[in-house]
């Protein structure tokens, strides 16, 4: 009985406890994000939403207010927003309107939305847009890591849709560099983005360590030269799964002035199929799921060079109707409080616009409803207060 009213008591005070106060930039020490000018750690807790599909604009600005939206996610503790983005939205669509893409896309409807509850968005171009919507969360006091999702503005990913490997048919390198370098210098002056991550969920028939590590270290440096108050956020190879690269042929790191994360990407459907949690006895698969994961990803945390790992994609459906999903989450959450990480949800968005082809899919992985009006897992507060708070 004493124990349990510790636990509980314990959890009564953090829930009540306010946000971690903190300045701005962050930089690393060790294996921890922290604030630059104090030297505490701050803890990313994240959710990622969307802005790099066909669409171009972050999703649900046709259902509510972006600044409403973004304090409701003040409100369930988180601190920062994962903003996805595509290559070509800076480089070669900067300069066509909102309004002029869902034209295009047929997406009356939708723009309909956007001209009821942000209308302030539709004659911007998508580059300004993009600009607007970091300044509305920052307003809100949520950081922003700028994500480089893909090449082309569309869903990802796929083995086989050329924006996987540098080279591959859309994944133009130099392209690639010109987009890191108009994002950094649009933010460069913005403090709200706290971080830039390189490139999400590399992979494909032509992946490879030598040809990662050169071009992951022109990225890193393009982006530091640039704006050397941000965090660099450096995802590994299949799928962001992997990091081991890194065992035979460090990053050099040294140059960048404490500012270099690794990244990682967890899923039930990592690796092996999903099916692995529902055949195989839990203790025994969430055993084997953990050592692979550290032995793929965490001992980046660990060594004489330690650096901070984001988990920078992690969720499930959460209707809970997935045995596999849901016992992946206890398994992986578990391990994520233990050694208190940094992380991003995947996802917020409870719709999109557009995607592969349809308007106005809905999102089973998404906090928020289809209709963006509420939190779709009535168990939500109570799975995600623990991984929030700063343990360590």
């Amino acid at each position: 009985m004493g124990r349990t009213f510790q636990v509980v008591l314990f959890l009564a005070l953090f829930v009540l406890l306010p946000p971690s106060v903190y300045s701005l930039p962050l930089s690393t020490n060790g294996r921890w994000i922290v604030d630059s000018t104090t030297g505490r750690r701050v803890k990313l807790v994240c959710v990622n939403w969307p802005s790099h599909t066909q669409s171009m604009l972050i999703e649900g600005l046709n259902h509510r207010p972006l600044k409403e939206l973004a304090d409701e996610a003040i409100k369930l503790r988180f601190n920062c927003v994962r903003l996805t983005y595509a290559t070509q939205m800076f480089t070669r669509y900067a300069n066509r309107t909102v309004e002029e893409n869902f034209d295009l896309l047929d997406l009356e409807q939708a723009k309909a939305g956007l001209a009821q509850y942000n209308p302030f968005v539709l004659n911007k171009t998508i580059a300004e847009a993009y600009e607007a919507v970091v300044d509305v969360l920052g307003e809100s006091g949520l950081m922003v890591i700028a994500d480089n999702h893909m090449s082309q503005p569309r869903w990802c990913c796929s083995l086989d849709d050329g924006n996987g490997f540098f080279g591959d048919r859309y994944f133009d390198p130099q392209e690639w560099l010109q987009g890191l370098s108009l994002v950094a210098q649009r933010f460069s002056k913005k403090p709200t983005v706290v971080g830039m991550s390189l490139r999400n969920e590399i992979r494909g028939t032509n992946e490879n360590a030598n040809d990662w590590n050169n071009y992951v270290t022109q990225g890193v440096t393009t982006i530091h030269n640039i704006n050397p108050n941000v965090l660099v956020i450096v995802s590994g190879l299949n799928f962001d799964n992997d990091l081991r690269c890194l065992k035979e042929k460090p990053l050099n790191a040294s140059a960048l002035d404490n500012k270099l994360v690794f990244e990682v990407h967890l899923y039930s459907f990592s690796g092996d199929a999903e099916s692995k949690f529902i055949n195989q006895p839990l203790n025994n698969i969430c055993a084997d799921i953990i050592n692979g994961f550290v032995d793929h990803a965490e001992f980046v945390r660990e060594g004489p060079n330690p650096f901070p790992l984001f988990v920078s994609e992690y969720g499930y459906d959460q209707r809970e109707v997935n045995d596999a999903e849901n016992r992946f989450m206890s398994c992986f959450t578990a391990h994520l409080a233990q050694e208190d990480l940094d992380w991003a949800l995947w996802t917020w968005q409870g719709s999109y616009y557009y995607r592969e082809g349809q308007a106005g899919p809905a999102e089973t992985f998404g906090a928020l409803d289809s209709n963006w009006t509420q939190i779709k897992n009535p168990n939500f507060v109570q799975k995600f207060q623990l991984l929030q708070t700063m343990l360590q």
